[in-house]
């Protein structure tokens, strides 16, 4: 199929939007292959596009750390992608994106107090890679700045470097010979200063004048505070539809589409409402590496019972090594509370319930480690022989997941439609 620009595809959502055709993107955060699988399955079966949203600490060069998921860099991820949708059969329309790109993204630049220059430095090492590895959207996030803990980063200066990223990516896209990609600015992180009205349209008024005189692109989504947080394994935010719905229409009347992001864990009677709200596209990442941390679990359960009833000679260790790395990792202190951000691995690994928790909130930071991976084998082995495919019930669980956005999102057959809009023979 051909493939569409990024751009091309959310001009169009906008003007889909005025006809009462109106869809919300899916930007899902790639925690595992298995999950890739899940998504180009379900994007098959039901004709939507796939927004793929990498974050540094996720995927990047192995010079500047590598990635958590699959030990992925930008190569490596993008082939992984491409051999998955040749695997499911998908020939639909898919989105290779960053997620908060940019200096300080990555824990260790923002934990060790790197000076600005040599952030925008390693931030710009980092779009390099993605502008060679096809990525197809940039998100220019230079928000998370050690020296500003706390407190709401000056616009002047999220100007300033968003323009001089912008500026770099476009140098270095034109020097490669390599196709228009689309830009996403803005954060949902309240430091990031973005959470009114006033200075929503200001920092997008004065941005977009700023790159034209450049003769630089303007952006294709601009991110909005629509209230929502996530935090363990819920959305403890509160939605705001009235904010939501002005930051959508300001964005709108400058071509650009809102984009929310923390959009995990979220009942339907709000999804439903992006739709006449006007949000052009949501990015959700935890929750479905929580979905496939429970399917492990419960695929745990049944080979637990099976040996009991003597069915299963060679239990695999599954839950207690996915526990135990989990933990280890020290990634779901992001996710916590309170002081329990501040817990060490002994006391945690004495507490039954929060033990628990943590592998809800933290597993797929662990799905990679090699230890992990051999005992889902096992589990996977145990189960076959029972004749359960394990390995298909952890996909499915994954679908079911994704499938909620997908009928809240409008977003079966949006292929098709959008094809059409542009023009292109389905």
């Amino acid at each position: 199929m051909q493939k569409v620009n990024i751009n091309e595809v959310v001009k169009v959502m906008l003007n889909m939007q005025d006809k009462g055709e109106a869809v919300t993107l899916l930007g899902i955060g790639p925690m595992s292959k298995t999950l890739l699988k899940a998504c180009f399955e379900l994007g098959k079966e039901k004709d939507f596009p796939l927004l793929f949203i990498a974050s540094r600490n996720q995927v990047d060069a192995a010079e500047l750390g590598g990635g958590y998921v699959c030990n992925w860099n930008q190569r490596t991820f993008t082939q992984t992608i491409a051999e998955t949708a040749a695997e499911t059969g998908f020939d639909g329309l898919y989105y290779t994106c960053r997620d908060h790109g940019g200096p300080w993204q990555r824990d260790n630049e923002r934990n060790d107090h790197l000076a600005e220059e040599l952030a925008m430095q390693l931030g710009k090492q980092s779009y390099l890679e993605d502008l060679i590895n096809g990525f197809d959207l940039l998100h220019i996030d230079p928000t998370k700045d050690p020296y500003e803990m706390g407190k709401v980063v000056p616009m002047e200066s999220v100007l300033s470097r968003t323009i001089e990223l912008i500026q770099y990516c476009e140098s270095e896209r034109k020097r490669l010979g390599l196709a228009e990609i689309g830009y996403e600015v803005g954060t949902e992180e309240t430091n990031g200063g973005l959470t009114s009205r006033e200075t929503y349209e200001t920092f997008i008024q004065t941005l977009n004048s700023e790159l034209e005189k450049r003769q630089l692109p303007t952006p294709t989504f601009i991110v909005g505070q629509t209230g929502t947080l996530v935090k363990m394994t819920e959305n403890v935010g509160t939605f705001n539809s009235k904010n939501a719905q002005e930051l959508a229409s300001i964005a709108k009347q400058y071509g650009v589409g809102l984009k929310e992001h923390n959009g995990d864990y979220i009942d339907d009677h709000i999804l439903l409402q992006h739709l006449p709200l006007g949000i052009t596209a949501t990015n959700v990442a935890p929750q479905f590496g929580t979905e496939e941390t429970r399917a492990y679990i419960e695929l745990a359960k049944v080979e637990d019972q099976l040996a009991r009833d003597g069915l299963i000679e060679h239990q695999s260790n599954v839950e207690y090594v996915l526990t135990l790395q989990a933990i280890k990792s020290e990634r779901w202190r992001k996710w916590m509370v309170g002081d329990q951000r501040e817990l060490q691995i002994e006391d945690i690994l004495q507490q039954k319930e929060l033990t628990d928790k943590i592998l809800d909130i933290a597993g797929h930071y662990a799905f990679n480690h090699e230890e992990v991976k051999a005992e889902i084998q096992t589990l996977f082995h145990n189960l076959r022989q029972c004749n359960i495919d394990g390995e298909r019930f952890v996909i499915n669980r994954i679908k079911r997941s994704l499938n909620q956005y997908v009928e809240c999102f409008n977003l079966e057959g949006s292929t098709t439609k959008i094809l059409k809009e542009v023009g292109v023979e389905v």
